[in-house]
């Protein structure tokens, strides 16, 4: 992995991870090695392993009646087999019953199986510093589920058969592009729905969008009619008008809020379903690993601080203490957001006797930075209905390349999360610095984003 992997090759990633994991909960299988060109070939070993009388094996590969599959871990139960689905999620969903049922669907067309069931990640665990497997991860028994769907797997199979034996089916956009999961051919449905459309209005609720949109109210100028909120009314008029909305008085007061020196802050976390650090849950608990500082003085000099952790031990004591030390001990903090960074300073302070007073006295100097645009206080039409930072900086500065996420090789934050939590896996030192700097630039952009939001919102506060 690297940072210009995609998103979707993260998580199929930490998926595999667990997956692999899982296997300890059985240990001595055989693992079917995946071979995309030769699936005869892993079927015909999975044969012969049960032939032999293995007992336990991943990745077991079946097909039958036009359906492939591999099931990721099949355990020997007397004369019968049971089947463990793994998932790196929290619980059972909706769509993993479906699944598991397509599985026994198959196998039972060359095993008799006995039980059926989903592995996932236990979010209670607590990790002590050595993962326990077994408290990790939970099973759930879900045969009678799997048993019911089996009713009408042979009417869905071959309706969906019939389907790719046709042409491109005249299905049209709805809800079914992103749930469970975002479709792979979304962007080909959508590319006939303008940009802006009535997807960008804010916070309007799912089911109203996709009305409007069969309705054939699609662009803003389609809904003018239309009740809408405050903000929605607002991004409409302003996208319509092409006209940028200001509330002068309303950015002045708050620019007038804040006192120097300002500190602009912003942290990095990771959350994985593998935690690495003692009291760490897995998804549950998020670990800072990394932040950046922009100190902006009242005489205008800017300094830049920052922190990477090392990735292959716990950051909390050294953040805590860095924080302590690079945040002025007089100003405002602002941040975009503010939530997220005050609840990290507030447990990095619970978990740090020594810079526990210095960290909690930080809470009441925040600023968010969210406000102005939140609040209606400034809305420019190409906000799109998004309040984030990567919506409102490219906004306010169209044309400046030194602030464009898409210039970096990092351009999200769940990437950089995603990134720093599997960095201790990188072996090859000269690619795991390069990474290191990645998110540094990353990270530091995010504050000078905020020192140059911060800048305009003054300049704007200061026009009579």
């Amino acid at each position: 992995m690297t940072p210009t992997s995609s998103r979707q090759e993260f998580i199929f990633a930490g998926g595999h991870r667990v997956g692999k994991l899982a296997q300890d909960l059985f240990p001595g299988g055989t693992e079917i090695e995946h071979d995309p060109k030769n699936f005869d070939g892993m079927i015909e070993t999975t044969r012969q392993l049960i032939d032999q009388g293995a007992d336990v094996i991943y990745e077991a590969t079946f097909k039958s009646r036009n359906v492939l599959i591999r099931a990721d871990i099949l355990v020997r139960n007397g004369d019968t087999w049971d089947l463990y689905e793994v998932k790196a999620s929290t619980s059972v969903k909706p769509q993993h019953k479906p699944d598991a049922a397509i599985q026994w669907y198959v196998i039972k067309d060359h095993l008799l199986l006995d039980r059926a069931h989903i592995v996932h990640v236990n979010n209670d665990y607590v990790f002590n510093g050595e993962l326990d497997i077994t408290q990790w991860l939970a099973i759930e028994d879900i045969t009678d589920e799997v048993l019911e769907l089996q009713a009408g797997l042979d009417q869905n199979l071959e309706s969906m058969n019939a389907m790719l034996s046709q042409g491109e089916p005249d299905i049209p956009i709805g809800p079914q592009c992103d749930d469970p999961y975002e479709c792979d051919f979304k962007a080909y449905c959508w590319q006939d729905v303008p940009s802006p459309s009535v997807f960008n209005l804010y916070r309007m609720n799912g089911s109203k969008k996709f009305k409007l949109y069969h309705e054939g109210k699609i662009s803003y100028a389609d809904v003018c009619g239309e009740k809408l909120t405050k903000t929605q009314q607002l991004q409409v008029d302003s996208a319509l008008a092409r006209e940028v909305y200001i509330d002068r008085e309303a950015i002045r007061a708050f620019v007038d809020s804040v006192v120097y020196p300002i500190n602009f802050l912003d942290f990095e976390t990771f959350n994985s379903a593998i935690p690495k650090f003692p009291g760490q849950k897995p998804y549950r608990t998020a670990i800072p690993f990394q932040y950046s500082l922009h100190v902006l003085h009242a005489d205008g000099e800017i300094e830049h601080r920052e922190f990477l952790a090392d990735e292959h031990r716990d950051p909390r004591a050294e953040i805590a203490q860095k924080l302590a030390e690079d945040i002025t001990a007089e100003g405002s903090i602002v941040a975009f957001s503010q939530a997220t960074e005050k609840s990290i300073i507030r447990r990095l302070a619970a978990e740090s006797a020594e810079h526990e007073q210095t960290l909690i006295a930080m809470d009441d100097r925040f600023i968010d930075l969210l406000i102005p645009f939140q609040q209606l206080m400034y809305y420019h039409p190409d906000f799109n209905g998004s309040f984030s930072i990567k919506s409102v900086l490219p906004a306010m500065f169209p044309d400046d390349a030194a602030l464009d996420y898409k210039a970096l090789d990092i351009q999200a934050g769940d990437m950089a999360s995603m990134i720093y939590a599997d960095l201790d896996r990188v072996d090859d030192d000269s690619e795991r610095q390069k990474i290191r700097a990645s998110l540094l630039e990353y990270c530091k952009l995010d504050t000078l984003a905020m020192v140059m939001i911060w800048q305009e919102l003054g300049k704007i506060a200061e026009i009579s």
